[in-house]
């Protein structure tokens, strides 16, 4: 079957098996309920900020999340380029909404399941380059830069993704081979 690192992004989670780095976190337990005389964890997992319908839209468009992809996400409007699908694909991962990552993914790739790393926090894309993947095209690909944090420690995932029209709607199908 190979190795599915290769074929899925590092922070998706199949079938609970993590096909990212993981990193180990360990701390005392509390003392008490409320944690008397032991100190905060400095890595204590945290849970993404809260995006709401006024808040800037995490794929980092100027318009506000109600106006940018929660449309797409609450299935209102479909994302009309491959970048665009990709833009609120990353803000589906930022708000964790695994229902739409599903939905948008071909059905041939497309995983089981999905679990988010509960801890990791989405904070910015780079959309590095595209190429086809307009209302005119079929097919298109979208080199993006995504940046988050996870137990504090910041990083990036990098990928030049594949996208296809299925049905007349764009889907993501997979990343490209590394050059």
């Amino acid at each position: 079957m190979g190795d599915l690192s290769l074929k899925f992004p590092k922070w998706v989670q199949l079938q609970g098996v993590p096909l990212r780095r993981v990193v180990g976190v360990s701390w005392p337990a509390p003392a008490d309920r409320h944690n008397r005389g032991v100190s905060k964890p400095k890595n204590k997992p945290r849970r993404p900020a809260a995006v709401t319908p006024t808040s800037p839209c995490p794929c980092g468009r100027a318009e506000a999340y109600r106006d940018c992809c929660a449309p797409f996400h609450e299935g209102r409007a479909a994302a009309p380029t491959a970048e665009r699908l990709m833009r609120s694909r990353y803000s589906a991962f930022a708000v964790g909404d695994t229902g739409y990552l599903l939905r948008t993914w071909h059905p041939s790739t497309r995983p089981g399941s999905l679990a988010l790393e509960p801890a990791q926090r989405w904070t910015g894309l780079d959309i590095l380059g595209t190429t086809g993947g307009s209302a005119f095209h079929a097919e298109g690909t979208v080199e993006f830069r995504a940046h988050y944090s996870l137990h504090g420690h910041a990083d990036s995932q990098y990928e030049n993704s594949r996208f296809v029209r299925e049905n007349g709607q764009w889907v993501y199908l997979d990343a490209l081979p590394a050059a």
